[in-house]
């Protein structure tokens, strides 16, 4: 068995071992808001729920590991001091994680994951209509756990209404977990769906993807795409060139011969065969082709 010291591993070694050891991880999708009113939206695997009377959640925000840095929901909890907690089913999780790009502030990540935002009952933030069960909640204390890379921060939220869609509740109105379809987060870019087991998601890029909110509109309003796969083309950095759009329409031909003349629809769908492989270049090539 291999053991270590804590003091004597690098914090974001130190990171990884843990979030890889401990999990899989409920994840609170949160919404909040900014003194400005602009809406954010990033989810958190360090989370939980904690008492039923009150009814209590708590997730955590750490502070950037490589510099240091608090996110956008840690400072609107603070001063706003309501949020709104999403859970993620397997239907929204490639949008999720796009949602979890660090885009600059000011920027809506509802809009760049193609998520409809809804009108809270009771606080300011938003919650995320495609999200099977909602929590409104006030934030009754935010906890600093240290001031260093990679240091936690306890949010502590109490529920004040709950929102549950029809599609998962049983007539008995108790939740049907297998319709709920939950989605945990694991080390690396492990997720593990409830009902299924592990897969892969790829980390967002750093470099920003360009977000559902950019793509042409006969991409990002197809009948035939769905969250998941809109969530996947929009975490590309740039879209292909002609060239390269060109050189795959003759490479594919022989396989489609008919691909000049083919529909939208038509190239949906085999668009969104290239993505159950994770074949997100090819995809956009045959959209835009």
């Amino acid at each position: 068995m291999t053991s270590y010291f804590p003091e004597d591993l690098k914090v974001s070694q130190l990171h990884s071992l843990l979030l890889s050891s401990v999990a899989p991880r409920p994840i609170a999708f949160a919404s909040t808001i900014g003194e400005d009113g602009q809406p954010n939206l990033s989810p958190f695997s360090f989370f939980n729920v904690f008492s039923a009377n009150p009814p209590i959640f708590i997730f955590s925000p750490a502070r950037r590991v490589r510099d240091n840095t608090s996110k956008h929901t840690l400072d609107n909890a603070r001063s706003a001091k309501e949020v709104v907690i999403n859970v993620v089913n397997y239907e929204i999780v490639h949008q999720m994680s796009l949602a979890s790009t660090e885009y600059p502030e000011g920027v809506n990540e509802f809009e760049k994951a193609g998520l409809t935002m809804m009108k809270s009952d009771v606080v300011k933030p938003f919650r995320v209509a495609e999200s099977p069960i909602q929590f409104e909640c006030k934030v009754n204390d935010v906890i600093a756990l240290g001031s260093g890379p990679g240091a936690g921060n306890l949010i502590i939220c109490e529920l004040l209404k709950m929102h549950i869609s029809h599609d998962v509740l049983k007539a008995d109105g108790s939740i049907n977990q297998e319709r709920l379809d939950l989605v945990a987060r694991a080390g690396g870019s492990y997720y593990s769906r409830a009902n299924r087991g592990f897969f892969e998601i790829p980390k967002p890029l750093r470099n920003l993807g360009i977000g559902v909110d950019t793509m042409p509109d006969f991409v990002k309003n197809s009948m035939i795409l769905t969250g998941n796969d809109l969530g996947m083309l929009g975490n590309v950095d740039s879209l292909p060139g002609k060239k390269e759009i060109s050189a795959f329409v003759k490479d594919i031909s022989e396989r489609y011969p008919n691909i000049k003349e083919m529909s939208h629809r038509e190239k949906h769908k085999i668009a969104q065969n290239y993505l159950s492989y994770g074949d997100v270049e090819s995809a956009w090539k045959l959209l835009l082709s």
